[in-house]
């Protein structure tokens, strides 16, 4: 249940860029870490979307979708043409927040910190890969569980002992990579129903483990990682792009929505 004694965190003192009617935060990532860092006991219960220009257009032609990016605490600009589009509308701070990134910037501290990380999603393979990963990378991380879904919905039972199993482990962060729209819907779910900050990161986790290749900084600054996850995945991603793209520069770009 959501602790009702919650410190009150004020959401309209956040900057943000509407974007095809996402909100979406007018940040940079040293503004990110700092605020999460501030307020994390007001945001255990809460979520962070990591939305990027095929988040964003699926909730344009969503309102469901729409209501769940707009429905937790931040919807942070992981998609370089979403902070550029917000610089050209003023936001002139607003810089490009990955999730690999915030995953990395968080661990680093979190021995000093003392933070505690639930990690749910992907494949039991991935997830012992990665707490072997995070150990030898982090020393003093503090891994409090993990779990990796069934492939198919989860039953009221089997959710309600994953509910129960995050609660027990009692995390400052539950990272959770099933992947857009899933990971968001999912967040929006359980809203207030777990006591740490969701943050949905989509392939992070693969990215940690070396299953998924980061694309070079010349192409991350140029706003190109898309085409070089593109270059490795392009039987899944070909389609999402030939739609998604195209349609962000036309609502986003020419239309100014």
């Amino acid at each position: 249940m959501e602790n009702q004694n919650k410190p009150f965190l004020d959401k309209s003192a956040i900057p943000v860029c509407n974007i095809l009617g996402v909100k979406i935060a007018a940040i940079d990532m040293q503004w990110l870490l700092s605020f999460v860092d501030s307020h994390i006991e007001q945001l255990r219960g809460d979520y962070i979307c990591v939305s990027n220009v095929h988040t964003t257009v699926t909730a344009y032609e969503d309102p469901a979708y729409l209501k769940v990016q707009n429905g937790g605490i931040l919807a942070i600009p992981d998609g370089g043409p979403l902070s550029a589009v917000g610089r050209k509308r003023g936001f002139k701070d607003m810089q490009r927040t990955t999730g690999p990134d915030f995953m990395e910037q968080v661990f680093r501290i979190s021995a000093e910190k003392g933070y505690r990380h639930y990690f749910y999603g992907s494949t039991q393979q991935t997830l012992d890969s990665l707490f072997a990963s995070l150990q030898k990378k982090y020393p003093g991380i503090q891994i409090a569980g993990m779990y990796s879904p069934p492939f198919r919905p989860l039953t009221a039972e089997e959710d309600e002992m994953v509910v129960r199993q995050i609660m027990a482990s009692n995390p400052d962060f539950i990272w959770v990579g099933l992947g857009a729209p899933k990971q968001e819907i999912w967040m929006a779910d359980h809203k207030g129903k777990v006591n740490g900050l969701m943050v949905g990161v989509g392939a992070g986790f693969d990215y940690f483990v070396g299953n998924i290749q980061r694309a070079p900084q010349w192409m991350q600054k140029c706003n190109l990682e898309w085409l070089y996850r593109l270059i490795q995945d392009p039987k899944r991603l070909f389609k999402r792009y030939l739609h998604t793209n195209p349609a962000f520069i036309w609502h986003a770009y020419i239309r100014g929505k």
